[in-house]
């Protein structure tokens, strides 16, 4: 009989452990994944929460959760602890794996399990059999709803990136990206599932640690968020220094189009291919590729659909269809015991359009929208005009758009203001124009706004 495990871990899956030199491969890695799972199996009923770092033990406990059949989130470990006191009070975990310190009200300290902390009370809802990960929609502050992907949906994601990328046995692929953000979950499995390799190492692409560990192992591939490849011109990245990369991948927010360019000539040098990719984490990651060959006469695109996958445009919303399409959203336990809503179609809340090949451009989001007095306005429009500025993000305040500017001055604030107007054809004081040592980013990378938003109240 069939593992729930063997569409992900195919022949010559394994993992390599930078911080140990060991790798875990073929029986021994489905040993290990066997006893981890056995110990999930005698939880209580419910979903598991798993607090997911970026090693060994977090993915070992995530692959027997999916062994096991029992569905698994992952979650930031660095989670402020109101916000997992919520999610705990909410969806009445099975248990916590991953927990330390003190467990909350009915949950006990318990071992068995490795560091958990398990519900004390036996009862409890048992979440729909399809459904296999759960994965929150906001980082380590707000109120997230859980995104509810079924088994299929995590395979189907999986198959279609090796393919699209085409992911082999002899491909290396280190951890940059969190296990707990759907694009680094998707790394891992699209690289197990091809029966390729995940160098496991959390220490980061800022430390001389994490290149020594791409040099020892081999690795083939690096996949990042624009802030990984702002953070890589910086550090002068070439591809040269690091004869094993052929790869790069870029997903999780549009890349600057002169980055694009720069990184694809630089891989293109070195004899390897950058690929842009558009995704979300109801889709179970990534949804469209633009072939590394069409970077030219389509830059600034999303690229095609990835295999299985189609695209619409319904009102300018950009619509997607595929096997890879959530269940659905949950805020309780009780929602976790439902069915598929969605029938695999996603309104992505993106805005864009398709050209006449086919290729994906996307805009804006529906909802990043303000206004400047009484005129609707397009949020990310304002960012993309602020390109050239250290960094930039824009948020809408209660009577005027609040403008994020990274170490500017009084004459950088003002010119910044004078900018937006004169596009909008506005006054430059419809714009609040403030200065940060930094932009608040979640552990994808990406522009945390409700922290923005937060700052203006």
């Amino acid at each position: 009989m069939n593992s729930p495990c063997d569409g992900l871990l195919q022949p010559g899956s394994r993992l390599i452990d930078a911080a140990s030199g060991e790798t875990i491969g073929g029986d021994e890695l489905r040993a290990r994944v066997g006893v981890v799972a056995t110990r999930l199996a005698d939880l209580p009923p419910g979903a598991l929460f798993a607090r997911t770092s970026i090693d060994v033990p977090s993915i070992l406990r995530y692959l027997g959760a999916l062994e096991a059949g029992r569905a698994v989130a992952l979650l930031d470990p660095s989670l402020e602890p109101q916000v997992l006191a919520d999610l705990v009070q909410r969806f009445r975990p099975a248990a916590v794996l991953g927990g330390d310190g003190k467990p909350p009200p009915g949950y006990r300290s318990e071992t068995a399990a490795g560091d958990a902390w398990v519900r004390e009370d036996r009862g409890g809802i048992e979440p729909h059999p399809d459904l296999a990960v759960l994965l929150a929609t906001s980082g380590s502050t707000g109120n997230p709803k859980m995104v509810r992907l079924s088994r299929s949906a995590v395979l189907a994601n999986a198959r279609s990136i090796a393919e699209a990328l085409g992911i082999g046995g002899d491909e290396v692929a280190p951890t940059t990206l969190p296990l707990h953000y759907s694009y680094g979950l998707s790394v891992l499995n699209s690289h197990l599932a091809a029966g390729a390799a995940v160098l496991v190492d959390g220490s980061g692409i800022m430390a001389r640690t994490f290149w020594q560990s791409v040099d020892a192992h081999g690795a083939t591939s690096l996949a990042g968020v624009p802030y990984h490849y702002e953070i890589l011109r910086r550090l002068r990245f070439s591809p040269a220094a690091h004869p094993g990369l052929r790869t790069l991948t870029q997903a999780g927010g549009a890349l600057r189009p002169d980055l694009v360019v720069e990184f694809a000539a630089l891989m293109h040098e070195a004899g390897g291919c950058l690929f842009v990719m558009y995704g979300q984490t109801e889709a179970t990651a990534r949804m469209a590729v633009l072939p590394p060959d069409r970077l030219g006469d389509r830059l600034g695109s999303a690229g095609v659909a990835i295999p299985g996958g189609s695209f619409t445009i319904v009102d300018g919303e950009i619509v997607y269809g595929g096997p890879n399409v959530m269940m659905g959203y949950a805020e309780t336990e009780a929602e976790l015991a439902g069915g598929d809503e969605l029938g695999g179609v996603l309104r992505t809340g993106d805005l864009g359009h398709l050209d006449d090949e086919g290729f994906l451009h996307v805009t804006g989001r529906v909802k990043r929208i303000g206004k400047v007095f009484g005129v609707r306005v397009n949020l990310d429009d304002l960012e993309r005009w602020l390109a050239g500025s250290a960094g930039a993000a824009v948020v809408p305040g209660d009577d005027r758009i609040a403008v994020f500017l990274v170490d500017a001055d009084e004459a950088a604030r003002t010119a910044a203001a004078k900018e937006l107007a004169a596009r909008l054809h506005t006054r430059s004081d419809a714009f609040d124009v403030r200065t940060v040592d930094a932009l608040p980013r979640l552990p994808s990378g990406k522009v945390d706004y409700r922290l923005l938003e937060a700052q203006l109240r």
